[in-house]
Formats: C-alpha cells, structure tokens, sequence
C-alpha cells in the first residue's frame, strides 16, 4: 500500500479538466462528488485531513489520500498558495467575460434547459435565441438516445456537433450538468476548455444552482 503526504500550506482547486469533467456527466462518482463538493465552497479549502474526509464523505483517511493522488494522476486538481473565493456577482454581469475565453473566435453562450439563453458573447441576438432553443432539443435527444451511444456504442461524451466535410466541428453543443440542473454551453469553432474561465464558470454556476 502507497504511503503518501499531504503538503502543507496549499488550498485545493480543480483544474479546467476537472472543472469540466465534474460537470460534463450526470453520473455521481466518487470523483466527481468530490469535485462537485468543491464547487459548493465559497473558498478554496485549505489542503488537510479532516477538509479531504468531509469533502469526499468518507471516514478512512488512506481511501481519501487514494481519491486524492487519482484525482492529481487525471489532472483534475490543483493545490494553489494563496485561498480564492468564488466569483461573485449578477450572473448576466459576469457570465459574458467567463464565456468568451471558450472558444477559438469569441462565439459562444450558455443556455438553460428550456432553451433560453442566459448569457452571450459573439452571437447575435437572434442566432443566440435559436440555437439555444437547437441546444434544449438536442440535449433531450442526447439523453433519449444515452443508452445506445454510451452503453452500445461506447461514446462516452455528451456532446453534439455540426461538422463540415472534414468532420471539423463548426458548432458543438456541450450540456453541463449542475446540481438537477442541464445547461448547454454553444460554442462556435474549436471549444478552449482549458481555461482558468473554465473553472470560474462551473463555480459560479455551481454557487447557485447546486444547492
């Protein structure tokens, strides 16, 4: 069995991997609890024993510390000097600068599940209100048809896309599964998820939607 050491004096944060893997699934595994426990903290937690056994709901610390060491192999966690708090502020305010990093042309925007857009960047108004609406349809097919494209045919992702004859993304449709709520985020071109926006944006969400 592997013996492992935190360090002191770090606060935990995911990384846009992991942001994004905490909310790309509306599966609830123990990595994805984790993480999604995170988002749920106005701070980033200092890095310790007892904050890993309460944000992993577990009793044994050497499966916490296993979870942990999973989680820093996968990329989705990161240990920061200095505590953040998460974003703060009306969501249309702050939502369109968390957006527009995303993508490669600053086309995109955030929709909820009855289609409606809750922030823009790069579309304009009419577009944003349609392809929201697409996004909504889209995501209720996606979850009809789940069990053939994951189980039958192994595809892990939840995303859509319309794609040109070289099979490149033009517009990718990509839910975001927060608290019982399903966001689809709409990005035109090549999605930049390795953002720091990436996490600011699940926080945010997070901080209001995942009780």
């Amino acid at each position: 069995m592997a013996d492992y050491k935190l360090i002191e004096g770090l606060f935990i944060y995911p990384t846009p991997t992991g942001a994004y893997y905490a909310v790309a699934s509306k599966e609830n595994d123990k990595t994805r609890q984790f993480l999604r426990a995170l988002f749920r903290r106005k701070h980033t937690p200092v890095l310790s024993i007892g904050q890993l056994m309460a944000l992993m709901a577990l009793d044994e610390p050497q499966k916490g510390l296993e979870l942990l060491h999973h989680c820093q192999k996968l990329g989705f966690i990161q240990g920061l000097e200095q505590a953040i708090d998460a974003p703060t502020g009306a969501l249309e305010q702050i939502l369109p600068d968390l957006l527009a990093p995303l993508s490669e042309n600053g086309k995109v925007l955030l929709a909820d599940n009855q289609g409606f857009y809750l922030a823009s960047h790069g579309f304009a108004h009419e577009v944003a209100e349609e392809l929201s609406a697409l996004g909504a349809e889209i995501a209720t097919i996606h979850e009809r048809r789940a069990g053939l494209l994951m189980n039958n045919l192994g595809l892990s992702s939840s995303a859509w896309a319309v794609v040109d004859a070289k099979g490149h993304s033009k517009i990718g449709f990509w839910p975001l599964y927060i608290g019982n709520t399903r966001f689809v985020l709409v990005i035109s071109g090549i999605p930049h998820f390795n953002q720091p926006e990436m996490v600011s944006l699940c926080w945010s969400l997070s901080s209001r939607y995942a009780g």
